[in-house]
């Protein structure tokens, strides 16, 4: 019995990330810019792919340990491979598409270094 319940969620938790990850180059294909796509395929490739990492997890529950180490590098390596990516397409002047409303990051860069107004000597 146990079995069969375990088998149900592993594949429901297995489709679940399938469809995030269709999701994901979906999201891709589909959005305006760099930006955009960079932040659609991070989001839902990294939830994506723990969906189905903890769904075969409950399918070969000798594998758990290791399926948990690949979560947490997946969890470590995404968000930041995409900020890198993010900032490089910013650094080379990739612009985003006219309906992004502001710029944080030429804004925080175009400000001086002391914004507080205090001499830094004393």
């Amino acid at each position: 019995m146990i079995t069969i319940i375990s088998d149900i969620i592993g594949n429901l938790l297995l489709i679940t990330g399938a469809l995030f990850l269709f999701a994901a180059g979906l999201g891709v294909l589909r959005m305006p810019d760099t930006y955009n796509r960079i932040q659609t395929g991070t989001k839902a490739t990294t939830l994506g792919t723990i969906l189905v990492l903890v769904g075969l997890a409950f399918l070969h529950p000798a594998w758990t340990l290791k399926l948990i180490i690949l979560i947490f590098f997946v969890m470590l390596t995404n968000p930041v491979s995409s900020h890198a990516l993010a900032r490089a397409a910013h650094a080379i002047g990739t612009y985003e598409t006219s309906k992004t409303v502001i710029d944080q990051l030429a804004s925080a860069q175009a400000q001086p270094e002391n914004s507080s107004g205090k001499d830094s000597t004393g």
